[in-house]
């Protein structure tokens, strides 16, 4: 989940091309709705968002035993603040902004990786590592957010295997 389009589109792209489904949304507010019909392998989050920001989105799907072991990773320029309070929250991992897509394509199937292991959240997974990042921009183009994609991710990225990768925050 990202609120710039641009970033989304980027995250999109860059998971698709590894044969990744990818759902996105706008904010926090969409995210927990596109999860909760997806279903993702994992989760991304930006920190600032308008709505609902990224670290109270994570502490969301932490609070709630449908998504309490769902991989989040927060994909931002975060403050040591930012990143001790999604520790405390149970993000999974961060990947700074600017990033490589490399860096984000390895952050996102390690976490999807570690889900299908069995291995629950709270890996806290510094530096390079994002979530996948699907996104749903609610401009009303196709370009995702509609949560329709069986299997998918809800505001992320999904594999086609049913629980894929969302990106939200």
């Amino acid at each position: 989940m990202d609120d710039n389009k641009v970033i989304r589109q980027l995250i999109r792209v860059n998971l698709e091309l590894e044969g990744l489904e990818v759902v996105t949304a706008a904010d926090g507010a969409e995210c927990l709705d596109v999860v909760h019909q997806v279903r993702p392998d994992v989760v991304t989050l930006d920190v600032v968002m308008p709505r609902l920001d990224g670290l109270r989105t994570a502490a969301r799907l932490r609070a709630d035993p449908r998504t309490h072991d769902l991989p989040l990773a927060i994909i931002s320029a975060c403050t040591q603040y930012e990143v001790d309070t999604g520790l405390d929250v149970g993000v999974d991992a961060f990947l700074a902004k600017p990033f490589e897509p490399a860096e984000l394509v390895r952050l996102v199937k390690q976490l999807i990786e570690r889900e299908r292991g069995g291995g629950g959240h709270g890996g806290g997974h510094r530096g390079g590592g994002g979530s996948s990042g699907g996104e749903g921009d609610g401009d009303g183009d196709d370009g995702g957010g509609d949560g329709e994609v069986p299997g998918g991710v809800a505001d992320g990225i999904s594999d086609g295997v049913p629980g894929g990768i969302s990106s939200g925050g």
